[in-house]
């Protein structure tokens, strides 16, 4: 079996489905077959309670994993969806960039544990990493950590005007710390086909990042907000809402590109 791959899904902006994503696309490729993992490195924790799971859990979570007071084998949880684990999120993550302040070494530290593929992680395709919406240090230790990143933007103003500030970041990212990241996709969201400005902001997208960006588009659904509160993915909560369907077709879409670029 290759090794996994890692893949963050990144917005420095809030609210754009960043962890919706992470749930769903996860959820349909374990769904599909695949073995996946998901790493919540955001203090709020919402990936952790959106897969029904504890982000209070005082032992159990990737805090005390970056701080290596506990190995990863022993903090990886089972979800509710078969196929699909977690690494769960704590609080005490906002304070990680303080307690590492005089760590010259503190970006590399996800990275390190990560590259151990051949432990417990060698069963996983795919690990995905969902970052705050903030480019912190928890931000940068993601990015480094992975081998790509998909980005989810939403279909409204200054959306594109804060993704160059990100393909920036990225940029900055790769000259210095990790060269070989690469942007795997750019996934539009909250797409209304009532509103005129989300055609224009997904022509603008295509325009500028060409094939970057997935064919399949997530239209706004309340079925999405809805789902975490019960502890579940949307595809599990409801899978033949508008929603779900969209992210199964992106998961397709997903298996469909790594084949292709595997083959190149």
């Amino acid at each position: 079996m290759s090794s996994p791959t890692i893949i963050a899904i990144i917005n420095q902006k809030g609210g754009v489905g960043k962890t919706t994503t992470v749930i769903n696309l996860a959820a349909s490729l374990s769904i599909m077959g695949q073995n996946n993992l998901v790493i919540d490195l955001d203090p709020q924790g919402n990936a952790t309670t959106g897969l029904g799971k504890n982000n209070n859990d005082e032992d159990k979570n990737v805090y005390n994993l970056l701080i290596k007071k506990i190995n990863i084998e022993n903090i990886i949880q089972k979800t509710d969806v078969k196929n699909l684990d977690l690494i769960g999120s704590h609080v005490n993550l906002s304070g990680l960039e303080v307690e590492t302040a005089n760590d010259s070494n503190r970006a590399f530290v996800l990275k390190e544990i990560l590259n151990l593929k051949d432990g417990p992680l060698k069963k996983y395709d795919n690990i995905f990493i969902d970052c705050p919406p903030s480019l912190s240090l928890l931000t940068i230790m993601a990015l480094v950590a992975s081998d790509e990143l998909l980005v989810p933007l939403q279909t409204e103003f200054f959306a594109l005007e804060g993704i160059t500030q990100l393909v920036k970041t990225i940029d900055r990212i790769k000259e210095n710390l990790n060269p070989s990241l690469k942007i795997r996709g750019i996934l539009l969201t909250m797409f209304d086909k009532r509103n005129k400005l989300s055609s224009e902001v997904d022509r603008e997208a295509r325009n500028y990042f060409k094939d970057k960006v997935y064919q399949t588009v997530i239209q706004r659904n309340v079925r999405l907000s809805e789902a975490p509160s019960h502890g579940l993915p949307c595809v599990i909560y409801d899978k033949n809402c508008v929603g779900s369907k969209s992210y199964f077709k992106l998961a397709e879409e997903f298996i469909k590109n790594n084949k292709i670029e595997s083959a190149a």
